[in-house]
């Protein structure tokens, strides 16, 4: 076995920047979210692609490759969500096995509240920190490292 590709100490402090940014960054989410509208990043991850959706409504299992959680996971959010109202579960008419999520009129309510304030958080922790050529830079960056990690995951696989 090669011996490993060590971090140098500047890798080392940018990949321990990355990790304190990832964290702190869905802490800050998770904060303003609860704080602003009641509702959890787990709801809000949910609500988000459901309210971009036709009609609001998406096959689950559509649902959770959209946010990568494994079945139980979200099976179980969608029950929460179900008991205040949020969402509702539909027969599938293509596969009896499936089932489809469907934003109630209160999820709507509740993603169209909510996302004011997260749209503003994002914006002033994430891009005004940046100036535009920055930004692009960064786009850029981001995905190149996006390229590398799907191209290892589907080696993996």
């Amino acid at each position: 076995m090669s011996e490993p590709r060590w971090l140098s100490p500047r890798e080392a402090e940018i990949w321990a920047t990355y990790r304190r940014l990832c964290r702190d960054l869905q802490r800050a989410q998770d904060q303003q979210l609860q704080q602003d509208s009641g509702v959890s990043a787990a709801d809000y991850a949910l609500l988000a692609p459901l309210s971009e959706s036709a009609g609001g409504v998406l096959r689950a299992r559509d649902l959770g490759a959209e946010v990568d959680w494994e079945r139980s996971r979200l099976s179980h959010q969608i029950s929460r969500m179900e008991k205040r109202g949020l969402v509702v579960r539909e027969a599938c008419e293509d596969d009896a096995r499936g089932s489809m999520v469907r934003l109630t009129e209160k999820g709507r309510e509740t993603i169209e509240a909510a996302a004011p304030g997260h749209v503003d958080l994002v914006r002033q922790l994430f891009f005004d920190p940046l100036d535009a050529g920055e930004m692009e830079t960064l786009g850029e960056f981001l995905g190149r490292i996006m390229a590398a990690v799907e191209g290892s995951v589907e080696r993996r696989a």
